[in-house]
């Protein structure tokens, strides 16, 4: 499987558990269950889908702060599972470059939901990155550590 196909994965698990309340556990097992893969590519998937549960205040007070006029409640439940994997990617995952989890998210936004979720995501994690001051220190081209499985390292100063 492909890093695409694992964050389409992990897209599915959060919104499972957004829509259910289901315990984060249980949603990547049933999910597994229904839709098995090898062992590696589960890694990158349930990566994102703890993390992003993980740092889920830190990442929504970001998406609040930058989706000015719009809660979270006024959000579609797909657009939020995508912009907390997304955000979490931008926040934690510095290995990962910019215009990539940029470019899959718009992708994920398209694939599953409205005409209007891709310019909307790209908005938010363009204004989101733009004001990180880590980004502005390293192209995004370059990541600037490298992001463990075992632990996550902010990108972030908490500046946001």
């Amino acid at each position: 499987m492909s890093r695409r196909k694992s964050r389409e994965c992990a897209v599915q698990i959060l919104y499972q558990i957004e829509m259910t309340g289901n315990n984060p556990d249980l949603a990547l097992q049933f999910f597994w269950d229904n839709y098995p893969q090898r062992e590696t590519d589960k890694e990158f998937t349930e990566r994102l889908v703890k993390g992003a549960l993980k740092h889920k205040k830190k990442i929504d007070a970001c998406i609040k702060k930058t989706a000015v006029n719009w809660s979270l409640k006024r959000l579609t439940p797909v657009d939020v599972s995508i912009l907390r994997m997304a955000v979490f990617e931008l926040l934690f995952c510095p290995d990962i470059p910019y215009k990539v989890t940029l470019n899959e998210a718009i992708e994920l936004g398209k694939k599953f939901g409205s005409e209007k979720s891709a310019p909307f995501i790209n908005g938010v994690l363009d204004h989101i990155f733009k004001h990180n001051p880590d980004h502005k220190k390293h192209p995004p081209e370059q990541p600037i550590a490298l992001c463990s499985h075992k632990q996550d390292t902010p990108r972030s100063n908490g500046a946001l």
